[in-house]
């Protein structure tokens, strides 16, 4: 399994809780400490969510949690009021290193596809389950407005940025020729968002019938074209 990390602060490695959460002192300099401190700490909770929802999923409160990663519940409410909060936090910091990978390897590969960006980022999550699934309960919670207004909000606007992504992707290649100019970009992208996030609900409950990144490889072939053209500036084979 994939180890999921934050980037520690500077002079907080060996620290192993409970928190001290006293309040700022009046001067500058020692509110501005307390900032840091709190700050830091916050990180390091992160971290450790991670790991845990990483490798057990979502299936726990946040009493249990705060007792998995060695903190107390007052001390998790302080940083994260509600379980909501947390997921969302915990989800979006795993984004964002995901994100990172993959413009690691997208720098590496000449003009990826709408559909190689999508299996791509399947082939990362396969190692990593329990933040798949994780990502399956934000986007389920999100149904339920009233009782979860922010996951709701976070992943409405998680969906309009990864479909504008992909859109983008799509005109890339309408400007180059790879794709025709009768695709809809905002259509396409949210056809393969859907594809995507449906394959991986499926793999979670029947890991051995169902191959993500195979089944996106024949979407992949039934697209007019791909967002991607050769050295050459040739349209590629479909």
């Amino acid at each position: 399994m994939r180890a999921i990390r934050l980037a520690t602060p500077p002079g907080t490695e060996s620290w192993s809780g409970p928190y001290d959460d006293r309040m700022a002192s009046e001067d500058d300099t020692g509110r501005a400490r307390s900032y840091r401190k709190a700050a830091d700490r916050r990180e390091q909770v992160l971290a450790k969510a991670i790991e845990l929802f990483a490798e057990h999923g979502v299936e726990a409160s946040l009493r249990s949690i705060g007792d998995a990663i060695g903190v107390s519940h007052a001390a998790l409410r302080y940083y994260f009021p509600s379980r909501d909060d947390l997921l969302i936090a915990v989800y979006q910091a795993h984004e964002a290193a995901d994100h990172s990978e993959a413009e690691k390897q997208r720098s590496l590969a000449a003009d990826p596809s709408i559909v190689d960006v999508m299996k791509s980022s399947a082939l990362r999550n396969r190692e990593i389950p329990g933040l798949v699934e994780l990502y399956a309960t934000l986007t389920t919670d999100a149904l339920q407005q009233e009782r979860h207004p922010a996951t709701r909000e976070f992943v409405r606007e998680r969906f309009r940025r990864v479909r504008a992504e992909l859109a983008e992707l799509v005109r890339q290649g309408q400007r180059t020729g790879a794709v025709g100019a009768d695709v809809d970009p905002d259509d396409a992208a949210a056809l393969v968002v859907a594809a995507s996030d449906g394959l991986q609900v499926q793999w979670l409950l029947d890991p051995e019938a169902v191959d993500v990144h195979r089944v996106l490889r024949l979407l992949e072939q039934l697209l007019p074209g791909r967002v991607s053209v050769d050295a050459a500036g040739r349209e590629p084979s479909r």
